[in-house]
């Protein structure tokens, strides 16, 4: 029960913080869902999922420096 209030918690500050695409409430209902999908997962499956998500967020880093209408975050 923890788990899914954290991880609706965590989902709606991560989708307020993208463009677009999902509101609060929105990533708050996918952050209540990953936390039962990370329990289900074997210990090889969620090494696979941190790995894929850490080259989805590569490869959206690396498409937003080359885009020239969008100026690159002061962060």
């Amino acid at each position: 029960m923890i788990g899914k209030l954290f991880g609706a918690a965590v989902g709606a500050k991560a989708a307020s913080s993208v463009s677009g695409g999902l509101g609060g409430t929105g990533g708050a209902l996918l952050g209540a869902g990953a936390a039962t999908v990370i329990k289900r997962l074997s210990p090889l499956g969620l090494i696979a999922a941190i790995a894929g998500g850490y080259a989805v967020k590569r490869y959206m880093d690396k498409r937003e420096t080359h885009r020239p209408d969008v100026k690159p975050s002061a962060t």
